[in-house]
């Protein structure tokens, strides 16, 4: 069933961009092959055509699936109200916790998921069931995971194959017109007291313990979140399959302690695993976990191993039938492969490991082979994710994973008790904080080592090769064992010999020797520096968040900023300035001389006014650029190509940005801050107006790679290596598929800091390359 199963899933990934009318039709087709391979089995008895049937009528189950959600989703007017940018009054209910981000039209937003049951707009007055994303602003008093609102908006169309449908930008504060069960207003509350109960520890456990128990990221520290990432450890700060088999693993040993008869310990199993999603939202990433770590508990249980691989096919195909855009996260696909390594290789791999050992190490086997049948399974995913193969994320899984279950328990009897009151719940939470700190301090020092990842070609291209590699790896094991062990002395030189080719370097560092320019990964922002000398850089941008890049300054070791331009005053570019200016000597700051004459001028002059008193109060001079401006930092001549003036079309912050041509050490580079179409051709008739110069080797894309672009800016530029600085799950759509098929029109190699980290470009003698952390 396994792998009719993975070929549903493949057919859903495909499908969800087409309209419904399309899908059924395929999933009719589907259906029809299936039951005459069924017919042509049960005929000859060939087992490769119930192997089709079973394939096909899968295939066709997830379909309908696709098609009935589609058909769901679109009926009645708010898709034709979203395409005409019409505003609407909704009531819908809530569907995820709000989350604060930093909005790139200079303030903070919150957003948050909803599904709207009735909508009114354009004379109509309907009733639907369509998910839309909705953003409203931070000072309105937030509503409750599943309270039904009422709120005025305007609408705008999701991208083709979104899980929403539209997005609703509130211009009302939304009103709650009813609250949830009194069931849902109590699990609300148990998060409320656990947050509470957590917020007498220090930082990191602070932020940790919530996260492990609930999923509930709100007090993470950024420097832990990059660290977590930068280590393989970013599965622990949500909800995962491991937390639900814990969970569930001690519900069936409470059972059994008690006393609780067998054929009774099933349904008390299942009842808090009901609990355990109630508490953690029951969000497609919620379900997901708890459906691959009940899966992953059956696989690894003595007396169930052959009951694991259809079990997990029966939790792809459920979940793909639940939710179908889950087929599009990269969560499923790793949930999905790690639950499969487990199954496949955690119990052999950990025989085999316990054999070699003594009798009392016995155990050390299963707790090796576990994450490392994880880690082997998501590897080829995460190399879709980061375009680089981790050294350190294997040992720190290794080691996280002896704290990771107490943390959980410690965490859930947190959650228990903490109604009773902070006072009675103050042993368990230290009882969850001291493994949590464990697990913070492992994320920390990984982060630290020197060459903790090894940069691996990007893509599918890079995908298909380490799958590949780990193959031909795992299939010869077994003679390469048998091999080693009739040749010890070759067997002991080979392995020395890889591992000292793949032993981090001690001064390689980040970024490599040689960086030029380094792009930081700052979330949904800017902020990138340009190399002046050791220890010293030009930053351009802060991004919006003070840690962020500090961190990146940090791991970069820039102990003085020789400028910071800033682009624009958009909260994303100039939000983390404090952080920027903490503990560094800063020369000066650099800023754009147009401001905001429109609708956002007042939240822009806050701005402004925050960027002049941490200036004058680290007594740092600020001076405008503009066109024509030719500045020279060590290695480094700048010729400001924009603002000239004020653009009136499209968002004047934004094409207000500071575009600076930079030539340093041969390479040129061409930094677009986020203009706009209409800048950017002003930005292009500035270059065709001077003298022809050295093609450019590097653009930063404007915007986030909006597809508010000027193409042929970008086709002038010509650029080897162009670079997106864009957040990871971002909810604008960025960057735009438009933008990046520009990109590939002009043949540059484009990077995303969503996808890999910091990207640094470097020369070596006369090579640019490009590394990832």
């Amino acid at each position: 069933m396994l792998i009719p199963a993975l070929a549903g899933w493949a057919a859903v990934f495909l499908a969800l961009p087409y309209p419904s009318t399309r899908v059924i039709w395929v999933a009719v087709g589907c259906f029809s092959c299936g039951l005459a391979a069924l017919g042509a089995h049960w005929w000859t008895a060939r087992r490769w055509l119930l192997a089709a049937a079973l394939g096909a009528l899968c295939t066709a189950l997830v379909l309908g699936a696709v098609a009935a959600h589609q058909a769901s989703r679109t009926a009645g007017p708010l898709s034709a109200l979203a395409r005409d940018s019409a505003i609407v009054k909704v009531t819908a209910v809530v569907q995820s916790d709000p989350r604060l981000i930093a909005g790139d039209r200079g303030r903070s937003t919150v957003i948050y998921r909803a599904l709207v049951r009735t909508v009114a707009g354009r004379g109509q007055h309907s009733a639907v069931r369509t998910p839309v994303l909705i953003f409203a602003r931070p000072d309105w008093k937030s509503p409750d995971w599943h309270d039904r609102i009422e709120l005025v908006g305007r609408l705008q169309s999701a991208d083709l194959g979104d899980d929403v449908v539209a997005v609703l930008d509130a211009r009302s504060e939304p009103r709650v017109v009813r609250r949830p069960g009194a069931v849902i207003r109590w699990v609300g509350s148990l998060r409320v007291h656990t947050r509470a109960a957590a917020a007498q520890l220090p930082p990191d456990p602070r932020g940790l313990v919530p996260a492990l128990v609930m999923g509930d990221t709100s007090a993470m520290p950024q420097r832990l979140s990059d660290d977590m990432r930068a280590t393989g450890l970013t599965h622990l700060d949500a909800v995962s399959g491991a937390n639900v088999t814990f969970v569930l693993a001690g519900a069936l040993w409470c059972a059994g302690w008690c006393r609780v008869r067998r054929r009774w310990r099933l349904p008390v199993a299942f009842a808090v695993l009901v609990w355990f999603v109630m508490l953690c939202r029951p969000e497609p990433s919620v379900l997901r976990a708890a459906a691959m770590g009940a899966v992953g508990l059956i696989g690894l249980s003595a007396s169930r191993r052959r009951a694991g691989p259809p079990a997990l096919a029966a939790a792809i195909l459920v979940l793909l039938v639940w939710d179908p855009w889950l087929a599009r996260s990269y969560g499923f696909a790793l949930s999905t492969l790690a639950t499969l390594g487990l199954l496949v290789f955690a119990r052999p791999w950990g025989d085999a490991i316990a054999r070699r050992l003594p009798r009392w190490a016995a155990p050390v086997g299963d707790a090796t082979a576990i994450p490392l049948a994880a880690q082997a399974a998501c590897a080829p995913v995460i190399v879709l994710l980061q375009s680089s193969v981790s050294v350190i994320g294997l040992p720190a899984n290794l080691l996280a994973a002896v704290f990771v279950e107490p943390a959980t328990l410690a965490g859930v009897a947190t959650v228990l008790l903490s109604p009773l009151g902070v006072t009675v719940a103050v042993v368990p939470v230290w009882c969850a904080a001291v493994p949590a700190w464990c697990i913070a301090w492992i994320a920390h020092t990984g982060a630290d080592v020197p060459g903790g990842s090894l940069p691996w070609p990007p893509g599918v291209r890079g995908a298909l090769l380490l799958a590949a590699l780990l193959l031909v790896v795992v299939c010869s094991s077994v003679g390469l064992v048998r091999r080693g062990r009739a040749h010890p002395v070759i067997a002991t030189v080979c392995v020395l010999a890889v591992t000292a080719a793949a032993w981090p370097i001690p001064h390689a560092g980040w970024p490599q020797t040689g960086w030029v320019y380094t792009v930081c990964d700052v979330g949904q922002g800017d902020a990138s520096m340009l190399s002046t000398a050791p220890g010293h850089a030009v930053l351009i941008d802060t991004g919006p968040d003070p840690a962020a890049v500090d961190s990146c300054l940090r791991r970069a070791h820039v102990e003085h900023l020789d400028a910071i331009v800033l682009t624009h005053f958009h909260r994303d570019h100039i939000g983390g300035l404090a952080g920027a200016v903490r503990d560094r000597g800063v020369r000066e700051i650099f800023v754009t001389p147009v401001q905001a004459t429109d609708s956002s001028a007042r939240s822009e002059q806050s701005n402004v006014s925050s960027v002049r008193a941490i200036a004058t109060g680290r007594r740092i001079p600020v001076r405008p650029l503009q066109t024509g401006d030719v500045v020279n930092w060590p290695g480094i001549r700048v010729e400001v190509l924009w603002p000239k003036r004020e653009i009136d079309a499209g968002s004047i912050q934004n094409n207000a940005s500071v575009t600076l041509d930079v030539r340093t050490r041969g390479l040129r580079l061409l930094l677009t801050g986020d203009i706009e179409r209409e800048a950017g051709a002003a930005v292009l008739g500035e270059l065709l107006r001077r003298p022809p110069g050295p093609p450019f080797d590097v653009l930063k894309v404007a915007h986030h790679g909006s597809a508010n672009q000027s193409a042929d800016l970008v086709r002038f530029a010509h650029p080897a290596v162009a670079i997106v600085s864009v957040g990871a799950d971002n909810d604008y759509g960025l960057p735009a598929p438009s933008t990046m098929a520009l990109l590939r029109s002009v043949d540059s190699a484009a990077y995303r800091t969503d996808q890999g980290g910091d990207v640094a470009v470097l020369l070596n003698g006369d090579r640019l390359t490009v590394a990832r952390r």
